[in-house]
């Protein structure tokens, strides 16, 4: 039972940590040496690196943000397997992981839309689960032209699909409770996009930053 409990908050600690860390301001700061904050929209998620770095820089970075998201997950199983239960280790982990991502304790709570680290950690869950994941998030990103309604339709989309698919109780909890994670962190985007206070997501380059750098 203690080792039970050791490898759940040992799996959990690594998972929101890692979860919590911001590729793009540490890219940004310790390999592009600029700081994010400073510079185009003012904040550190993947569409402002993209208007600084271009399509290439957001490919790469895209790249290490799966790898990022998938470490934790595989930890995860790795540990949980030691008890023979690694398809819980993985979405134990997934679950902590988008915690992380929602709610970072490196930037003061505040997260990012999380639609990779979800469409990553649905995928380690069930394979037709992840599908069905990013496939929301590409239909809600598409047709609503927000990120918001990205992750939301793919968090939805997911839930669904579990439901469906999964047999295990307490893995398909654990899907259940990763999509209402994005589903609550939205609220507040969803209430802006009604009242039409969100800005629509546009894949033109933006070089307006430009004007802000000091020669």
């Amino acid at each position: 039972m203690i080792l039970n409990w050791f490898l759940l908050l040992l799996t959990a600690f690594i998972a929101y940590t890692l979860g919590s860390v911001s590729t793009q301001r540490v890219a940004s700061q310790y390999v592009f040496r600029r700081n994010l904050q400073k510079l185009g929209k003012g904040n550190v998620w993947l569409s402002n690196f993209r208007r600084l770095y271009g399509p290439m820089g957001f490919v790469k970075l895209g790249l290490v943000e799966i790898v990022k998201d998938a470490l934790p997950i595989l930890i995860g199983a790795l540990l949980i397997g030691i008890r023979g239960r690694a398809d819980i280790g993985r979405a134990f982990a997934g679950f902590c992981l988008m915690m992380g991502r929602l709610w970072p304790v490196f930037n003061r709570y505040r997260g990012g839309h999380g639609c990779m680290a979800l469409i990553v950690a649905a995928l380690f869950i069930e394979p037709s689960v992840g599908i069905t994941a990013a496939l929301g998030v590409i239909a809600g990103i598409w047709f609503g032209k927000s990120l918001s309604w990205g992750a939301v339709a793919g968090a939805a989309a997911m839930a669904a699909v579990a439901v469906m698919v999964l047999d295990a109780q307490l893995i398909l909890i654990l899907a259940a409770l990763i999509a209402a994670l994005v589903l609550v962190r939205h609220i507040p985007s969803l209430r802006r996009i009604l009242r039409h206070q969100e800005e629509k997501l546009s894949l033109k380059e933006d070089i307006s930053y430009k004007f802000d750098e000091k020669f």
